[in-house]
């Protein structure tokens, strides 16, 4: 098993056995019955027609024959509420008896790894004798025919003979309640094609070789003999999902039990080398729970103590905007729109500390570089060095001489009339840098210009102190000037945010806005963006739901997907006749595409459980849920009962040891 690379095997600790100072080990839980730590022991009842654990009663089933096994096993099987016409979603063979079961119970396999030659040698005298006996019974004739295709498949093939037992131990404290388990573990063993067979005798035998370190009190007659491959065939594969250790992640839930979950998809796969950055790329059409499941998102870190800026083209977050403002008395959730009267302006030239470090030099000829070139329009290598020169020119002048006001207006006169005379001097020719038709294309935002007011600014946006802030651009997300300038002075002013808040989570959240900066031009710009992220603390997230737009530009692949090492998609049945140029895109394995794809199927229509598939590097976290309900405790997915207004849960699903 450990040379598949799929599962490790690792020795457990004597204190992971047996327990240390306030926290419980693996045979005191065993004989409570419970996974807790803060574990109650209880007295354990022998009876002749039942076995008792405290208050609970036990009810067991075995597979101990043969007889009882299907006539083939393999190591997965389809699972059909999951599964579609074009995916399928494969469990383990042993599932119905693992997660699948909704009981609180341990399912037990023991396998024994005997002398291999000893077995074979045993089966030959057994086949010898039954030839010999034979003539007196033709079950005898059968039997031997069985145990030379057995011995057959084991030389020709070198496989080992082993024996092996499996059983499913279930309990509850309710009569009424364990007759309908003694049921549903009756009918999951019959869906994997095995007979079930209550086992009332042996319950206190099999329990007391059932505890960790003690299996070799197992009675050996209720084991069979079959071959290593068949034996791990009815491993249960998948198990109970456990929250995150960390104290930072969101609240989901488990998509089969609906049990709440802690997940931290940003410190903790950082933290064991799963991923290099903590940003995050989703992608979800519409309808699919996009926008409730970022608003989830960033409120759950927001609660958290990390900053939020979110850069958005719908009112997604106006209504988590109105709520933490409420909260905080007008303090935060503070809502930007805009708007003809009152624009956002921006100087890009201004830095409170006086430092312009390489990123803020980036910023600034990646904006420039918007102003003067089209989308389709690339520049030419002679145009960036002169570009690169200019702004480099430029901020030494306003470092060393303070009279001179760091905006756009200063830069505009130093480079008509200061930086003309330097290309002059070094006889630039007019085919290598045109500085005429710069300083025309830039006029509009110079003095007296159209758009003068944008970069112009005498304060700075107060991003500092507030923890919560939304731009709205749905006013201006057609304009094709307006908008990319707003969204970069955005982002360049949330780096400058994170550059002087060291050591608290910063995270920028970009909706459909992430189409006006995904240009060739800016492709640079962006690289530059996630890893100044990466560098403080921060988290940048990209949102969108046109898949068009994805696989159509190559800037989102190479600036945004590939510096994202966390992939979030929510429902993709809308996109399930070009879901092979997302599979393409992301790398997804063909397991990972049917867990996709089995998002929301087998749920009745118009459900209010939405699910998510997440991806951080090569580890999947595929079946979580979200869920709203009213109240103080949001996006929890119950399947229990209501009583007086709260929500009960139900027990425990699935417990394994």
């Amino acid at each position: 098993m450990n040379d598949s690379g799929f599962i490790t095997l690792t020795r457990l600790a004597a204190s992971e056995i047996t327990g240390q100072d306030g926290k419980a080990g693996i045979i005191e839980k065993y004989f409570s019955l419970s996974q807790t730590d803060t574990t109650c022991l209880k007295d354990i009842g022998l009876y002749p027609e039942e076995m008792r654990v405290g208050d609970d009663i036990l009810c067991l089933h075995t597979l101990s024959d043969v007889e009882d096994l299907p006539g083939k096993v393999g190591t997965d099987c389809r699972f059909e509420k999951l599964s579609t016409d074009r995916s399928d979603c494969r469990l383990s063979f042993a599932a119905p008896v693992g997660v699948l079961l909704s009981c609180n119970h341990v399912y037990n396999q023991f396998i024994f790894i005997d002398d291999h030659a000893e077995n074979l040698k045993n089966f030959e005298q057994t086949a010898r004798n039954m030839q010999s006996l034979s003539r007196y019974s033709r079950a005898n004739q059968v039997n031997k025919e069985w145990i030379d295709e057995y011995l057959n498949e084991a030389h020709s093939k070198g496989l080992v003979s082993v024996r092996c037992h499996c059983n499913v131990m279930a309990w509850s404290d309710d009569r009424d309640e364990l007759k309908r388990i003694r049921n549903d573990v009756g009918s999951q063993l019959a869906l994997m094609e095995c007979k079930p067979r209550h086992n009332t005798t042996d319950t206190p035998t099999l329990f007391w070789a059932g505890i960790p370190g003690n299996e070799a009190d197992f009675p050996a007659e209720e084991s069979f003999y079959t071959f290593l491959g068949q034996a791990l065939c009815l491993f249960v594969e998948e198990t109970n999902y456990k929250s995150s250790l960390s104290p930072f992640g969101i609240k989901m839930v488990d998509r089969v039990s609906g049990r709440p979950l802690h997940i931290d998809i940003s410190d903790l796969p950082m933290k064991k080398g799963i991923t290099t950055n903590r940003n995050k790329f989703i992608l979800g059409p519409s309808g699919s729970g996009k926008s409730f499941f970022t608003n989830h998102m960033v409120r759950q870190c927001y609660e958290q103590g990390a900053h939020v800026l979110l850069v958005d083209t719908g009112n997604s977050y106006l209504g988590l905007s109105q709520l933490i403002h409420n909260r905080t008395h007008g303090e935060d959730g503070i809502y930007f729109t805009y708007t003809n009267e009152n624009p956002i302006a921006f100087n890009p030239f201004y830095v409170e500390d006086g430092v312009f470090d390489i990123e803020k030099k980036e910023s600034i000829k990646t904006l420039i570089l918007t102003l003067w070139k089209r989308d389709d329009e690339a520049p030419e290598r002679s145009e960036e060095v002169a570009l690169s020169n200019a702004v480099s020119a430029y901020i030494e002048r306003i470092t060393g001489d303070r009279s001179v006001t760091p905006c756009f207006n200063t830069f505009y006169e130093f480079v008509r009339d200061e930086y003309r005379r330097q290309l002059e001097r070094k006889n630039v020719r007019e085919k290598d840098f045109d500085i005429d038709n710069f300083l025309n294309v830039l006029e509009p935002y110079y003095r007296g210009g159209e758009y003068d007011y944008l970069l112009n600014s005498d304060k700075e946006l107060d991003l500092l102190h507030k923890r919560f802030i939304v731009f709205e651009l749905d006013n201006i997300k057609d304009h094709k000037i307006l908008f990319p300038i707003t969204t970069i002075i955005i982002m360049e002013a949330f780096i400058n945010k994170m550059r002087k808040l060291k050591g608290i989570r910063k995270l920028i959240l970009i909706e459909e806005a992430w189409k006006a900066i995904a240009s060739a031009n800016m492709a640079d710009y962006i690289r530059y963006l996630y890893k100044t992220v990466r560098k403080y603390f921060g988290e940048a997230i990209v949102v969108t739901q046109e898949i068009e737009d994805i696989i159509s530009s190559p800037i989102v692949k190479e600036s945004i997907i590939n510096n994202s090492d966390c992939k979030i998609l929510l429902d993709q049945r809308k996109y399930l006749n070009k879901f092979d140029s997302i599979q393409n895109l992301l790398g997804l394995t063909d397991k990972e595409r049917s867990q996709i794809l089995s998002h929301q199927h087998g749920e009745p229509p118009r459900t209010e459980v939405q699910g998510s598939f997440l991806l951080a590097g090569r580890h999947a976290v595929s079946s979580v849920r979200h869920r709203s309900f009213a109240g103080r405790i949001l996006h929890v997915h119950d399947r229990g009962k209501r009583e007086n207004g709260t929500v009960r849960p139900r027990r425990e699903a699935g417990r394994q040891p």
